[in-house]
C-alpha cells in the first residue's frame, strides 16, 4: 500500500532528470518515458479517457478531444499514473469531473497526475509571490493549464501560510489538502464528516448560493478539537448541479496559533510528538494482477 506521500515521490522520481520546460505546451515528454503514444477521440460525454496496453509493454493513451484542454491534459498525466503505478482503471459511474465521488484508485492516479502538472519547484515559486487567493487559483491555473481545483489543491499543500484547500459533496468533506504549516499546528479536518456548520461553504450549499468569502470564521469551525480565539479566511465555491463544494483557508500570517495545538485537550502543546505525516490521507490500493 502507497500513502499520498509516497506517490508524489514515485513521480518526482518519475520526472528527474526530464526536460520540463515546455510542459505546458506538450506532455510528450511522460508519454515518451512510458512508451505510449497519445490518440485524441470523441469519447462518450462524462468518458475522459482510457490505455491500451499492448503484448510488447508499450501503451496507447487515448483522450476524449471533446473535453477542455486542460481536462485533457490532466487525462494524460493520469493515464500515465495508472502505468506508472500499475494500477487498475474504475471509471464505473463515475463522472470524471467529481473529484468527490472518486474512486481510491484513481485520486491515487489524480495526485500522480498533478505533480506531473505543476512540478514541485517551479509551482512553489510562482505560488510564493502573494497570499493565497481565488485570484491567485486562476492565475496559476492558466500558467499551468491546469483545473481550478487541481490547482487550488496544490497551492495549498506548498503554501507557506497556515493553508488548505477542503474538497466536499452537497454533504461531507472528501478530502483536505494542508500546508506544512498548517499541519505542524495539528489542524485536523477530518474526513467523511458533515460539512461545518458556520462555514462559508455550509451556507452556500444551503442557499445554493455559487461563491462566498468571509475573513473571520472561527477557525475551531473547521479544525477538530481545537480553542477557541482564532478567525482563519475562508473562500468557497458551490457547483450545485455537480454537487461539487470547494473552500480555500488560510490564516495570515501572524494571525493563527505560534505553536502547536493539543487536539485532545485543545489547548496548545509545549512540545511536538513528532508531527503528522508529510502529507494527508492514507491511500490504500492493489496492484494490476
Amino acid at each position: 500500500m502507497l500513502d499520498e506521500a509516497e506517490i508524489r515521490m514515485h513521480a518526482r522520481r518519475f520526472m528527474a532528470g526530464l526536460d520540463l520546460s515546455l510542459i505546458a505546451q506538450d506532455l510528450s515528454v511522460y508519454t515518451k518515458k512510458v512508451q505510449a503514444k497519445l490518440r485524441k477521440e470523441e469519447l462518450e460525454p462524462g468518458e475522459s479517457g482510457y490505455t491500451l496496453t499492448k503484448r510488447d509493454g508499450s501503451s496507447v493513451i487515448i483522450v476524449n478531444e471533446r473535453e477542455r484542454l486542460e481536462r485533457q491534459r490532466f487525462s494524460i498525466c493520469h493515464e500515465v499514473a495508472h502505468i506508472v503505478l500499475e494500477l487498475k482503471s474504475d471509471h464505473r459511474d463515475t463522472p470524471s469531473w467529481s473529484y468527490a465521488k472518486r474512486d481510491e484508485n484513481e485520486i491515487a492516479c489524480d495526485i500522480f497526475a498533478a505533480e506531473l502538472l505543476m512540478p514541485l519547484d517551479a509551482f512553489k515559486r510562482d505560488a510564493d509571490q502573494e497570499p493565497p487567493s481565488f485570484q491567485l487559483v486562476e492565475r496559476l491555473r492558466g500558467q499551468y493549464v491546469v483545473s481550478f481545483a487541481a490547482c487550488a489543491s496544490r497551492l495549498a499543500a506548498v503554501s507557506d501560510y497556515p493553508c488548505a484547500f477542503v474538497t466536499m459533496n452537497a454533504r461531507v468533506i472528501r478530502h483536505a489538502s494542508r500546508s506544512k504549516a498548517l499541519r505542524d499546528l495539528r489542524a485536523w479536518i477530518v474526513p467523511k464528516s458533515p460539512i461545518p456548520q458556520g462555514s462559508v461553504a455550509q451556507r452556500l450549499v444551503r442557499d445554493e448560493e455559487w461563491s462566498g468569502e468571509d475573513d473571520a470564521v472561527p477557525q475551531d469551525v473547521w479544525f477538530q478539537d481545537w480553542p477557541k480565539g482564532y478567525d482563519l479566511i475562508e473562500l468557497a465555491k458551490h457547483y450545485p448541479s455537480y454537487e461539487e463544494t470547494f473552500s480555500l483557508l488560510w490564516f495570515e500570517q501572524d494571525s493563527g496559533p505560534d505553536e502547536p495545538v493539543n487536539n485532545f485537550a485543545g489547548v496548545p502543546a509545549e512540545q511536538d510528538d513528532g508531527g503528522l505525516r508529510e502529507l494527508d490521507g492514507h491511500l490504500s490500493f492493489s496492484k494490476r494482477r
